[in-house]
């Protein structure tokens, strides 16, 4: 039996994203594509309560000049996640891929990314998982206007990437790997194992008196100085030198503290 991979986004069903990504491993596994039926970007692995939430609605994508059925679910990523384990699948995937994503995510914002949260919702039931994200304006990343992206390149390396964690094998201690590819990549483009930047890849802007009793969007910008960052780290490998940062993830944030409390 077929290797079967579970193909998702935040970005919505109808990402360009999301069929690039399938296009890329459509001929080494089963594929079940499944995603939010809308825009969820920022979503994290939230878990919000709408009264249309676990609605599934089929959708016709054509993959490598072929019709496949895919699933637009209303939920979170992490929702769509759960849903596609509890009620579509056949069997446990034996991965699972998200993105390609429409904006980088950097840093300590990856917190806030519902392409990561997707990815690590499937790896709480125990499905290794891999989170893609290509560099991309801030101010259109909650489009769901797709601007029209020449993804061939950008799977070369996908794909590549994929085929050398499979190889290598996934080590107990790491929950999901966080890939982000730079706006620009070319046959001389390097791939890094990285670290996550231990700082705020974006960041809120100022906000000006307003009407307190009116609602307000935070507005957010690019940080503007990465020069001081560690040459390991996912930011400064994206942003400064262009290149593809692949960074281990591990669910255990705790540290060790030898406080005893009295």
């Amino acid at each position: 039996m077929r290797p079967l991979i579970l193909i998702t986004n935040d970005d919505g069903i109808l990402s360009p994203g999301l069929k690039a990504l399938a296009e890329t491993v459509d001929d080494l596994a089963d594929i079940l594509v499944v995603g939010p039926i809308k825009q969820q970007t920022g979503m994290g692995r939230s878990f919000p309560k709408h009264q249309d939430n676990g609605i599934i609605e089929t959708f016709s994508l054509e993959i490598n000049d072929k019709e496949i059925t895919a699933y637009g679910i209303h939920g979170s990523p992490a929702f769509v996640v759960a849903h596609a384990l509890l009620e579509l699948v056949d069997r446990k995937p034996d991965l699972c891929l998200s993105g390609i994503n429409y904006g980088e995510n950097l840093g300590l914002s990856l917190t806030c990314s519902g392409t990561v949260g997707a990815a690590f919702e499937a790896n709480s039931h125990g499905i290794h998982a891999i989170a893609f994200s290509k560099a991309f304006d801030l101010d259109k990343q909650h489009s769901e206007n797709y601007e029209e992206l020449n993804w061939e390149m950008d799977k070369k390396f996908v794909r590549r990437i994929i085929q050398q964690l499979l190889i290598r094998s996934f080590p107990k201690d790491i929950g999901l790997y966080n890939v982000n590819i730079p706006k620009k990549v070319d046959n001389n483009t390097k791939i890094r194992m990285t670290r996550q930047s231990r700082m705020n890849y974006s960041e809120f802007d100022s906000v000006t008196p307003r009407d307190l009793s009116k609602p307000y969007r935070l507005k957010t910008s690019i940080s503007k100085d990465f020069s001081h960052l560690e040459h390991n780290t996912d930011i400064y490998t994206v942003i400064v030198d262009q290149c593809i940062s692949v960074t281990p993830i591990r669910w255990d944030i705790s540290i060790d503290d030898k406080i005893e409390f009295k």
